[in-house]
């Protein structure tokens, strides 16, 4: 397997599904027309007019200049750049193995974060280690910066465990599969972090679909209100499931933010730089007491909502590839070659890193124990429940009927 491979099927042409020009061409601005329109440029979070992108690195890879955010990238060392890319295509090697060991039955199910790369990792490299973060479950990139051990994230989705690491010990919370609510548990957490006088941050993430979502507004809500250090990182996929985001809201994602009194900024989410960039001046706002700030990361999920989904229902294969010429990997990679910033070297030890941490992920998931049957009913209820013990003996009986079956034959 190539590093760079996009590990997913192919989807099939359908028909009445909206052309590529218009999936791919919303909210994005040629790097002339910027410059152009650079006198005029809006200040951060501003609403009205055409969309703004935020974006430092074209899909060609070219390095194009932003006033407002460049800085927070202006000294990155080639060494970080590597980094970067290291961090994208070793955590897409990751998620194209659990996605492979889903379909050979050793995970019940798994979220691809297939072209959320740049997003995930810019981000994820913006925070400091003090800093708290909150993910969906599709946070793979993000656990990867964090610290967190990529084969932890199995767990959960082999059913072995609740979650597999402690959320404190890279301040990363467990993932939360329940939609929206994760915005809420870090709107609460940073304004506890703010009465404490911590010089940290926090940051949650979330979905398209998710900003549908009632416990999404009613954070932001209580963020602007208590001027909550936290940082809402929505991830604008294009697809909530099956349901594009056109049919979810009448204004561009990131203006919802203005309704609630504090910015919000679209920014290129297959362009790890300007994710980087613009991570950490959101950051920087919430640890200067400037309160919430909302940012749109425009990318695309190139894979299916989750191994159980089948986007070829719903979407055609033009707009696909229209997304993957805009591959975030691969844009990082070409920028790294015309600056003469990473050789054939670099590149080939980075695949037989990929092959290493491929095979490392397939032998832990295929060594995990399985649990123990019984756990669900421990710590329903502190003292224990007369009707808990009920439906443990009754389990206990079902699961006895196959042993006396196969004693029978």
């Amino acid at each position: 397997m190539t590093v760079e491979s996009t590990a997913a099927r192919k989807p099939r042409r359908s028909a009445g599904t909206k052309s590529a020009a218009s999936a791919s061409t919303t909210g994005t601005k040629s790097a002339a027309s910027r410059s152009a329109g650079a006198a005029a440029k809006k200040s951060p979070g501003a609403t009205g007019g055409e969309p703004e992108l935020v974006q430092l690195l074209t899909p060609e890879g070219k390095r194009v200049k932003d006033a407002t955010y460049d800085r927070y990238v202006a000294d990155i060392t080639p060494e970080e750049l590597r980094g970067l890319y290291r961090d994208m295509v070793l955590s897409r090697r990751f998620d194209a193995e659990a996605t492979s060991l889903q379909r050979q039955g050793e995970l019940g199910l798994w979220a691809s974060m297939l072209g959320q790369e740049a997003a995930q990792i810019g981000s994820g490299r913006a925070t400091r280690a003090d800093d708290y973060v909150f993910p969906t479950y599709r946070e793979h990139g993000v656990a990867w910066c964090r610290g967190v051990d990529p084969t932890n994230l199995l767990g959960m989705f082999r059913g072995v465990n609740n979650g597999g690491w402690d959320p404190n010990g890279n301040n990363f919370h467990l993932y939360t599969i329940v939609i929206g609510s994760q915005t809420l548990h870090a709107t609460g957490y940073a304004m506890g972090v703010a009465k404490d006088g911590a010089d940290s941050a926090v940051i949650a993430y979330f979905g398209d679909g998710a900003s549908s979502q009632g416990d999404v507004m009613e954070a932001f809500n209580f963020g602007a209100v208590y001027n909550a250090p936290v940082v809402f990182f929505c991830q604008n996929n294009q697809w909530a499931i099956s349901e594009p985001t056109e049919r979810q809201m009448r204004v561009p994602l990131y203006q919802r933010a203005q309704g609630f009194g504090f910015p919000g900024v679209r920014v290129d989410g297959n362009d790890v730089l300007a994710c980087l960039a613009v991570t950490k001046w959101a950051l920087e706002r919430a640890r200067n007491g400037e309160g919430p700030t909302l940012l749109e990361a425009y990318t695309y999920r190139m894979g299916a909502h989750t191994t159980s989904d089948d986007p070829t229902k719903y979407r055609a294969d033009e707009e696909r590839e229209a997304w993957e010429a805009k591959d975030p990997i691969l844009r990082l990679r070409a920028y790294l070659e015309g600056a003469n910033h990473a050789d054939e070297g670099f590149f080939a030890e980075l695949e037989a890193e990929s092959e290493a941490l491929g095979k490392r992920v397939r032998d832990v998931v295929r060594a995990m124990p399985d649990p123990d049957n019984f756990a669900i009913f421990e710590n329903v209820y502190a003292d224990g429940h007369a009707l808990v013990d009920e439906e443990r003996a009754q389990f206990a009986a079902y699961q006895a009927s196959f042993a006396d079956a196969g004693e029978g034959k």
